[in-house]
């Protein structure tokens, strides 16, 4: 089910904009009137996108972005009636997506949505692929102390790799287990 969050002060805004969503392809459209509203829904929800109000009362919209990513990240499109650079700013670094000036058509809204989704996607990608090569690098590592345990003990460096992979496919263990034992034996 394609779930959006649809966040505004405004309920005209709100429709507008939900009746855009259900065009787009959108199955079910939440709404919320305020930032802390909105940061409730998303982390309860997860929804697939979030189209929010800049200026709103309890929590603005960035803050609200900000929150948001940290707990049910999404791309975020943000709405507003005014552009000044530290607002830009501060929507960048909050994990904001898009960002849309009012009034607007709804000819100009779905461009906005594609171009956070697709952006979305490709940073929750990268991230991912950080994360992927930050392990290999900690296994690395601890595979590389236990070769360096095994060579103490005389064995050559090939040789000693070469052991540590033998043990890892006759037990059908990684070789970074393999290599946590060794370490954990030689403590």
């Amino acid at each position: 089910m394609k779930l959006a969050l649809v966040v505004d002060d405004e309920p005209l805004i709100r429709r507008q904009v939900g009746e855009a969503l259900k065009n787009y392809g959108f199955d079910e459209i939440l709404e919320a009137e305020n930032g802390q509203q909105a940061a409730d829904l998303a982390a309860a929800r997860k929804p697939m996108l979030i189209v929010m109000d800049l200026v709103m009362p309890v929590l603005d919209g960035i803050s609200a972005a900000e929150k948001i990513s940290r707990t049910a990240p999404a791309p975020i499109v943000l709405l507003t009636g005014t552009v000044d650079a530290e607002s830009i700013e501060r929507a960048r670094l909050a994990g904001v997506m898009n960002y849309l000036v009012k009034p607007f058509r709804d000819e100009q809204l779905l461009p906005a949505i594609d171009l956070a989704i697709y952006q979305f996607m490709e940073l929750s990608g990268l991230r991912e692929e950080v994360e992927r090569l930050k392990e290999a690098i900690e296994a690395r590592k601890i595979i590389e102390k236990a070769k360096g345990v095994l060579m103490k003990q005389g064995i050559s460096e090939p040789d000693a790799y070469r052991k540590m992979q033998k043990i890892a496919m006759s037990k059908r263990k990684p070789l970074k287990e393999i290599a946590e034992a060794i370490l954990l034996m030689e403590a």
